[in-house]
């Protein structure tokens, strides 16, 4: 572990924003109580920093912008375009000579502070920060690192009329307003970032800003099963893929950010390329395979007339004279969303949602008690619970519980709804462990895929030969994986042929 002046560095690496190469130090100062994030920008001197804005104000006057430029994701790139070329015609005009690391560290500079988020703009490019947050302009700026937790920056916001200025870039972007009328903003960026933003007195420390990046590679089957992150024992991977290959319906339940989107978004590769599929998020998550037919759908909130929402049970009844094969929910709130999601399941469609909740116990508890309350029998048409957990202390995400919906038996008090626990973690070894032995599921894949036991279980062993497979020759991609299920769907042969032989899968998916 190295020292420096700072303390104790735990990790150094360098990302890329746009050609500009930005050092990164985690640290851990003795005099802090959490880690440090420092991010080493590149230092331009106050003479040079004056030109910059001189130039700045240049190019304000000289490029003109056309409002639609403002608000048109597309044509905002565009403009951002238009305001580069300027800039590096100025800069190149105002300091002759310069290197072309130099000219890009001030062009992306100027670019930044004009269109951008200033300073808080490099913490984009670095892949391992999920959540950038503006607590106040007293505070240095937060971010959530996927191996260290929340971590303290050494980047500060000059004012909370700066935090306020950001919030409005972004809001033009999407076409929202912030203001002291309407002081709270949440907002989805072209790019598939969450916004959250709340303006002074409302936050009483002052003006907030909170950024949530989505993933730009999501999590997939095959990471899940690395021994490296160990969230998915193979042969239940296995399991779920022959499940949802043969339209079991499957509810993720979790607490915040456990991983139940991403847990959903890489069983998504399992569904055959022949199926309807439409999915229904308040904020667009799920990435799936490019070739799946597939339509993503997403809610609306209410013009500041209190007009025009779109909420989730309306896309839901919506999606059902769609004629879809596979609903995708992205989360299940509310009673009448529950009420739909069932009416879907039992309607023939197969239905895969997530929802709040620590464990199979509560999953139940929580639909057939206030405020969802979902008659009982309503359950059975849901065949899979799997619950993920997420320890914070060490920063892990596994798969807790995984349980089937045993068909009611009837009692003197009606029909009697019991979990079936198939796989449980055990925290000790930190491993998943099958507990029962299937009853319900084991049933409906003899009638589904018209199988015998002893069919399914060797179907089941060459699916886990298939992951081996893919973890073996480091296949990440989504949509990779989503071919590779699919050629298997079509010529198991072919796809067993390439496991056996070990056959780089890439040679198998460039033959089809």
């Amino acid at each position: 572990m190295k020292k420096s002046n700072t303390g104790k560095v735990l990790e150094e690496y360098t990302i890329n924003a746009e050609g500009s190469l930005i050092n990164i130090k985690i640290f851990r100062d003795p005099k802090d109580f959490v880690l440090n994030y420092k991010c080493e920008l590149p230092k331009i001197e106050p003479a040079t920093l004056a030109l910059l804005e001189e130039i700045r104000n240049r190019l304000i006057r000289e490029v003109k912008v056309k409002i639609e430029e403002i608000l048109d994701p597309k044509a905002y790139e565009e403009l951002k375009e238009k305001y580069k070329k300027a800039a590096e015609k100025l800069i190149e005009t105002e300091i002759p000579g310069i290197s072309k690391k130099t000219k890009s560290t001030l062009l992306n500079y100027l670019i930044h502070k004009m269109l951008g988020l200033g300073q808080i703009e490099p913490l984009f490019y670095d892949d391992n920060i999920e959540e950038i947050v503006i607590n106040t302009a007293e505070e240095p700026v937060w971010i959530y690192h996927k191996k260290y937790g929340w971590l303290k920056t050494n980047i500060k916001v000059e004012s909370e009329m700066q935090t306020h200025n950001f919030a409005s870039v972004i809001g033009r972007r999407v076409g929202k307003a912030i203001t002291n009328l309407t002081p709270l903003m949440d907002a989805r960026l072209p790019n598939g970032d969450r916004v959250n933003a709340t303006l002074f007195p409302i936050s009483t420390k002052g003006n907030t800003l909170t950024i949530r990046k989505f993933a730009r590679t999501p999590w997939t089957v095959i990471d899940f099963i690395d021994p490296k992150i160990n969230s998915l024992s193979i042969d239940l991977a296995a399991l779920l893929w022959f499940s949802i290959q043969n339209e079991l319906n499957l509810l993720i339940a979790g607490g915040t950010g456990s991983g139940k989107t991403s847990m959903l978004n890489a069983l998504t590769s399992f569904i055959p390329p022949n199926q309807r599929i439409i999915s229904i998020e308040d904020t667009r998550e799920l990435q799936l395979p490019k070739f799946l037919h597939w339509i993503p759908m997403v809610t609306r909130s209410p013009n500041p007339e209190g007009k025009g929402e779109i909420g989730m049970i309306d896309l839901m009844i919506n999606s059902l004279r769609m004629r879809p094969d596979r609903v995708i929910v992205g989360e299940v709130r509310r009673a009448k969303e529950a009420e739909v999601l069932f009416e879907a399941m039992h309607t023939g469609h197969s239905v895969y949602s997530t929802f709040h909740a620590n464990t199979v116990s509560q999953v139940y508890r929580r639909f057939i008690n206030p405020p969802i309350m979902v008659p009982e029998e309503m359950l059975e048409a849901l065949h899979l619970v799997l619950v993920q957990f997420r320890q914070r202390r060490l920063n892990i995400r596994r798969t807790f519980q995984v349980a089937e919906v045993e068909i009611p038996e009837e009692t003197v008090e009606g029909l009697k709804i019991k979990f079936n626990l198939l796989y449980k973690w055990q925290p000790r070894s930190d491993k998943i462990i099958s507990v029962n032995p299937s009853e319900r599921i084991m049933k409906e894949l003899e009638m589904r895929a018209g199988m015998t036991q002893k069919e399914i279980n060797r179907n089941l062993k060459e699916k886990q030969d298939i992951l081996k497979w893919m973890l073996k020759n480091n296949v990440r991609d989504i949509d990779r994986i989503g071919r590779i299920v699919s050629s298997y769907y079509i010529d198991e042969d072919q796809i067993l042929e390439g496991v056996k032989k070990n056959i780089t899968p890439y040679k198998i998916i460039k033959k089809i």
